[in-house]
């Protein structure tokens, strides 16, 4: 559950992320009732097994069923945790399209919500779904070669002092001969870079999700915990700043949760 709205007296409009369908907005009917038909299961950040009834046109689909499966508990044990559930919800409801099929997206939720509901670090966590969700929807940095002109870096890096230019508009590092002719640069250390290459890489063989069994019925995980840490602890900073400033140059817009994420690893 992404998001609940008001409707009327007795209804929500609620905005679901779905491994089917993709980001869906549905009618729930009588969901605001003390005894309504949907058994308490609607609520932020839960998950649920949901019955949809599909709509033509741009009337909104209907919810007829939702069976909770797992409630989102980590604001019980810290605000940082709420806010951190908070900013995923937000982030997928601007990165996806109604209707669009991303099953690896909708496991990487899965599991970056159990490592913020449980006892995963909260920092490095975020930073890892961003830079995956980054991947996933083709919008992954480049690290390796310059976003300007495609020449290979990885010997220049291996051999550069200071720091590297990172251009937040072209989405990846530019070499030396491309960097005065660019604007809208961030400046990266090397063990940064380094940490962002292996952040943004693809986990697992030959799929990100990995089929499981369980309560009868088959799951996806997605290997999200195999990314912490990665990130040195003085590089965190920096690279939360600059993926930040990323996604605000792609979505064309400011996250509203983006000021409460930590600011450092402690």
């Amino acid at each position: 559950m992404l998001r609940l709205v008001d409707f009327s007296e007795t209804s929500l409009v609620v905005t679901l992320l779905t491994r089917d369908l993709g980001r869906i907005s549905a009618l729930a009917k009588g969901a605001r009732r003390l005894k309504g038909p949907f058994e308490g299961s609607l609520d932020l950040l839960s998950v649920c097994r949901v019955t949809l009834i599909a709509k033509p046109g741009d009337t909104l689909d209907l919810l007829t069923e939702s069976k909770l499966r797992r409630r989102f508990r980590g604001g019980e044990r810290s605000l940082s945790r709420t806010y951190a559930g908070y900013y995923i919800a937000e982030t997928l409801r601007w990165w996806l399209d109604d209707a669009e099929r991303h099953e690896a997206v909708f496991d990487l939720t899965l599991s970056a919500l159990a490592l913020i509901d449980g006892n995963g670090p909260i920092p490095e966590t975020l930073l890892a779904f961003d830079c995956q969700c980054l991947r996933l929807l083709g919008h992954a940095p480049t690290t390796e070669v310059c976003c300007v002109c495609g020449q290979k870096m990885g010997h220049k890096l291996a051999s550069q002092t200071g720091h590297i230019a990172f251009s937040v508009e072209g989405g990846g590092v530019v070499c030396a001969n491309c960097r005065p002719r660019q604007t809208s640069l961030a400046l990266l250390s090397k063990p940064a870079v380094g940490a962002l290459q292996e952040l943004v890489q693809p986990l697992g063989n030959s799929a990100d999700s990995q089929p499981t069994s369980g309560a009868g019925e088959q799951r996806y995980d997605f290997p999200l915990s195999s990314l912490l840490p990665r990130v040195p602890e003085t590089s965190y900073p920096e690279l939360r700043g600059l993926i930040s400033r990323y996604m605000q140059t792609l979505l064309g817009r400011s996250l509203r949760m983006q000021p409460y994420l930590p600011t450092t690893m402690r």
